[in-house]
């Protein structure tokens, strides 16, 4: 009986915890128990300790910060610069959208208007030869007019390509589409430097001039003497030194090799079969812009002297048939968008140009850490042309072993 009354003092003594102070009493009358519960205070502990550590690593000027790269700190100055960049790309964007539009309209709207006075001439050609009296030159006046009329509008429809205009403008909103989101990738996983302002701005002005909004004075040649490939990247400079987890910056012998390889086919086989390609879509679009006019002034001519007499009979069917072929003519270039496709083509050989000035860019980077991660570029490489890892790595050494007779083009995608 002893034994239990100093034990039931002693639980109903009062401990203390220097940590934590804890009170417990217990009532054994009540045949009730409580729990200390310790790891509540823990958890208390260990939340203090991560706001501590939050607040520490939030100021600009942590010491660990400091120690792993002092030159990476987020300047405000050059993140206000990116997000101003950010901006006129997004207008630009919109611009070119908007400005592709409207010449994919005017395209369309161009090549009904004309076809439509083209026939319109050719039916009056038609009655004029086959009828007589006063009317007979009012109608000669009218389709010679008309066709005179088609004859100018098709000379500047021709010089313009309104198609291949509108293909110029999906492509550069495409191409600021894709820098605008590799600026909100620098933002989002990076320290921004005033290096990467100088290189977006580079590209902004780059892109300007590749894909000009003007039609006066800065338009691009639709018909150049030779198939160029279409450039929009600034001169391949120097990258910034980084932090890298290894020596090689996931770089190899055998990496480079591969992109090597991968190189030379993107040259052998893609850009060239563009050119070739482009080289055709020019000479057939040269033909069909010099026939168009020429066919309708053709059946101008004949539909000024088309009337009753052998010579005029022969003069009406020119300008029947001529106005006739001449609305063939102008459907198959603008109605097939001859000049879009010469675009296209041109267009393609630039990207292929642009992944081969990339890898030996990297290639012939002496220092590892100013390369970008091997890893990280070969994966960029394979999505770009369409290809997994392992594809990609399969086509350089098809190329190691085959070398200029491979016939297997690089790129999946076009």
């Amino acid at each position: 009986m002893t034994i239990v009354l100093q034990s039931s003092n002693f639980l109903n003594s009062s401990t203390s915890c220097r940590r934590g102070f804890i009170r417990a009493n217990i009532n054994t009358p009540n045949n009730q128990t409580f729990k200390i519960s310790l790891p509540r205070l823990q958890k208390r502990a260990r939340l203090a300790q991560e706001q501590e550590l939050i607040s520490v690593f939030s100021t600009s000027g942590s010491p660990i910060e400091k120690q792993i790269s002092p030159s990476r700190r987020s300047d405000p100055l050059v993140i206000e610069k990116l997000y101003a960049i950010k901006e006129a790309i997004a207008d630009r964007v919109e611009m070119h959208r908007n400005i592709g539009e409207q010449r994919s309209q005017w395209s369309s709207m161009l090549l009904t208007s004309i076809n439509g006075i083209t026939l319109a001439a050719a039916t009056m050609v038609g009655i004029a030869a086959s009828s007589s009296g006063d009317s007979v030159l009012g109608l000669k006046m009218s389709s010679t007019l008309m066709y005179l009329a088609a004859t100018g509008m098709l000379v500047a429809m021709n010089q313009i390509q309104p198609s291949q205009l509108a293909e110029e403008q999906r492509n550069a909103a495409r191409l600021f589409q894709a820098l605008y989101n590799q600026i909100e990738t620098t933002l989002s996983i990076g320290h921004p430097l005033s290096i990467d302002v100088k290189e977006a701005m580079d590209r902004v002005l780059a892109l300007d001039k590749a894909y000009p909004l003007p039609l006066l004075g800065l338009m691009i040649e639709k018909f150049p003497s030779s198939v160029e490939p279409a450039v929009w990247w600034p001169q391949q400079r120097r990258r910034q030194p980084k932090r890298v987890n290894d020596n090689w910056n996931g770089w190899n012998g055998k990496l480079e090799e591969e992109m090597k390889e991968i190189m030379g086919v993107l040259g052998r086989k893609d850009q060239e079969e563009y050119i070739r390609l482009g080289e055709k879509a020019l000479k057939f679009n040269k033909f069909l812009a010099m026939s168009g006019p020429l066919l309708t002034g053709l059946a101008a001519v004949g539909s000024a002297f088309a009337d009753h007499s052998p010579h005029g009979s022969w003069a009406a069917m020119l300008g029947i048939v001529g106005g006739a072929l001449a609305s063939v003519v102008n459907t198959v270039e603008h109605g097939g968008q001859v000049g879009m496709v010469f675009e296209m083509y041109r267009s393609n050989a630039g990207f292929f140009q642009y992944m081969q000035e990339s890898i030996e860019s990297n290639l012939t980077e002496t220092e590892m850490e100013r390369r970008e991660n091997g890893e990280v570029f070969e994966l960029k490489l394979a999505l770009k042309l369409g290809r997994s890892l392992s594809d990609l790595r399969n086509l350089a050494a098809a190329s190691l072993s085959k070398g200029e007779e491979i016939d297997e083009f690089g790129s999946k995608l076009f």
